[in-house]
């Protein structure tokens, strides 16, 4: 997507600078201060958001599919942000996974897909919420930080002590609702069928959409979704993902769509509920850019 095309979107979307000349201009000169490595789609739309918000604090959630690029969207916002001389911090749904000890209790207790990080109802909501009302308080917290290499949360955490202006909260699931009940009859893959034919994890998953993490949704003062164009993308994505990690720790084929399938069902439905809910939709082609960004029904 062409920058001028991006900027015009943008503005008739409500950020109403990105329509004026200087906040154009501002957008050009802090493109320039911006990794050139970064993909240019993700480096436009950062400059982008953080020219259009002045002086609020900000509290932004980035959601979307495995591999979509919410995590490097968020680096480059706080990098944006740090440019024009605001205090940024980035974090992720991912660091608020339950501890290992407590996702294998629900697995022995609820349903063993359970154990399996990812899915809501394995995270610690009430840490989140707790978190993120820290830093909008501007109060010193500590970020906590999941060591994905042992499956487990790390002992130290990340200090905050200075309040940051730009909140950045990113995650797969950000902003989901619950789905419809009568749409969990059926099982979307062999995962469903075979491993949960009851119903029961797909429905405690479901359950904790519409108890829990609504709170936490609530917090978040404007959401990004970015739309990925099928499964098929995701799969690829999050294969590519792979190859940054050493050999030993790459994920094989097989393994990568098994776990992938965790993701499924949740992944469908927001492709089809989330342009109604989020502020923005980045909607992704099948090679990875950036085909459009358009407001939302928010």
């Amino acid at each position: 997507m062409r920058l001028p095309a991006l900027l015009d979107s943008l503005g008739h979307a409500g950020f109403d600078r990105l329509a004026t000349v200087s906040g154009r201009e501002a957008v050009q000169d802090l493109l320039t201060q911006l990794p050139a490595s970064a993909p240019a789609d993700w480096r436009q739309l950062a400059a982008a958001l953080a020219v259009a918000w002045t002086g609020q604090r900000q509290s932004f959630g980035i959601s979307g599919g495995q591999g979509a690029g919410k995590s490097t969207l968020a680096a480059l916002l706080v990098s944006a942000a740090e440019a024009l001389g605001r205090r940024a911090v980035s974090l992720s749904l991912d660091d608020f996974y339950l501890t290992r000890a407590e996702r294998e209790r629900l697995g022995a207790e609820v349903h063993p897909l359970l154990a399996t990080r990812g899915v809501p109802g394995t995270h610690d909501v009430a840490l989140a919420c707790k978190t993120l009302d820290a830093l909008l308080a501007g109060e010193p917290c500590e970020l906590p930080v999941f060591d994905k290499s042992i499956d487990d949360r790390a002992s130290a955490g990340r200090r905050i002590e200075a309040p940051p202006d730009l909140i950045v909260f990113e995650g797969w699931c950000v902003g989901a609702p619950p789905e419809p009940g009568a749409r969990l009859e059926t099982p979307v893959n062999a995962l469903e069928r075979l491993e949960d034919p009851a119903g029961i994890w797909r429905g405690h998953v479901n359950d904790a959409l519409s108890r829990a993490y609504p709170a936490l949704w609530q917090r978040l003062r404007s959401l990004l979704f970015l739309q990925v164009p099928d499964m098929g993308a995701v799969i690829r994505w999050r294969t590519e993902q792979e190859q940054a990690h050493p050999p030993e720790r790459r994920m094989s084929a097989a393994a990568i769509e098994r776990f992938v399938a965790h993701y499924e069902r949740l992944t469908l439905w927001m492709r089809e509920s989330m342009p109604g809910r989020a502020d923005l939709v980045g909607r992704l082609d099948a090679d990875h850019a950036l085909a459009d960004v358009t407001g939302g029904g928010k």
